[in-house]
């Protein structure tokens, strides 16, 4: 997976809120380093770090994850089984929760 994209985007809002990497990294609870890799597309984020860096930043997941939604349901199905499969009970959990929330209807 590409995460040049997730990186482009997690900057962009990070500077329209003229929030340096290393604030954002403490108050989302990494190194400076990690935010720098993530910015740069070298590293993904957690399940828990990318909620805490949706709502540092004010936006969704979906707008972050915008240029991973793909065409068909198998295929994102198979996505998130993949993703999900060695997860922990507590990582599964909060996933599933997630996607309540993003799926309610509103």
């Amino acid at each position: 997976m590409d995460y040049h994209a997730l990186g482009k985007r997690i900057r962009e809002e990070r500077l329209r809120l003229n929030l340096t990497q290393e604030k954002l990294a403490e108050e989302v609870g990494v190194s400076t380093a990690y935010i720098g890799q993530i910015e740069r597309g070298e590293r993904s984020l957690t399940l828990d770090k990318l909620v805490k860096v949706v709502n540092r930043l004010g936006v969704t997941i979906d707008f972050l994850l915008a240029d991973y939604v793909v065409a068909t349901d198998d295929h994102s199905i198979n996505l998130l089984i993949q993703l999900m499969h060695d997860r922990t009970a507590e990582e599964k959990t909060l996933a599933i929760n997630l996607l309540k929330v993003l799926f309610a209807d509103k």
